[in-house]
């Protein structure tokens, strides 16, 4: 069971990044108190994780004010992301111990396979793949013998499709049954990608593990850019509302889901 601080500020998390706050409105720690029936202990610590993640800034004598991120910091924050990714996966391809993982990588790619194969698009096979996917990239990150990299990818892995392994989809897409066939297909793009990421790897070629996973990496940019073609307002709540992704991580640490990247 979670504190009642850590509740709190990903109920503050996920309204700052839905737009209920302007960027650089002030937060007011009695009000949060009184909206949220808490003491201010906890929201004085909630406020403390959120200013940790860059979600709110302190000002001197002033108390917190939002830092609201912007469909720019996301694109840059996915970067940020695919070359360490990247590096993670040149890393592993070079680390003596790889072979010890290397079945966890192939039990992903394979149970991905399997629910490509299925045909559904439902939520549960999403959540399903997603939680292969994440399993992959996962590996990858805790094997490549640097625990920065890891370390540096969950800074950012508060904000929406920043999280290890997360996928991306667009419901409109999903609506039709072509939709869904392209989409299948797109899923079998992305698993081809991981199995000649884990070839690379397993073969200790670290040239071609570290182009093919930023290659692979950059699915989720594009996939961004084409919500941007439609709404050349986009907002976060924009693409969240697009794509169907949670705001706040499952628990378990699994990341909201939709197509592989």
């Amino acid at each position: 069971m979670e504190s009642i601080d850590t509740e709190l500020a990903a109920q503050i998390r996920s309204d700052i990044i839905l737009g209920m706050y302007v960027r650089r409105e002030r937060l007011s720690e009695a009000q949060l108190s009184e909206t949220h029936s808490v003491s201010r202990t906890p929201v004085r610590l909630a406020l403390r994780m959120l200013e940790h993640e860059g979600l709110i800034r302190r000002s001197k004598g002033r108390g917190y004010y939002v830092n609201a991120p912007t469909v720019k910091d996301i694109l840059q924050a996915v970067a940020v992301r695919g070359h360490l990714e990247s590096l993670a996966a040149r890393l592993m391809s070079q680390s003596p111990g790889r072979h010890n993982v290397m079945p966890d990588l192939e039990v992903a790619i394979d149970e991905i396979d399997r629910l490509i194969n299925v045909g559904k698009m439902d939520d549960a096979s999403l959540r399903m793949m997603q939680a292969q996917n994440a399993a992959f990239h996962k590996t990858i990150l805790e094997g490549c013998g640097n625990d920065y990299v890891g370390f540096t990818c969950s800074r950012i892995s508060h904000l929406p499709m920043l999280e290890v392994g997360a996928m991306m989809f667009d419901r409109q897409v999903l609506s039709t049954a072509d939709g869904i066939a392209r989409s299948l297909f797109r899923l079998k793009l992305g698993n081809s990608q991981h199995k000649v990421i884990f070839e690379a790897i397993q073969s200790g070629d670290p040239v071609r593990a570290e182009g093919v996973m930023r290659e692979h990496s950059n699915t989720m940019v594009e996939y961004i850019k084409v919500f941007e073609k439609r709404d050349e307002e986009l907002t976060i709540k924009d693409l969240i509302g697009y794509s169907g992704i949670s705001v706040i991580p499952a628990k378990n640490g699994s990341a909201p889901y939709d197509e592989v990247t």
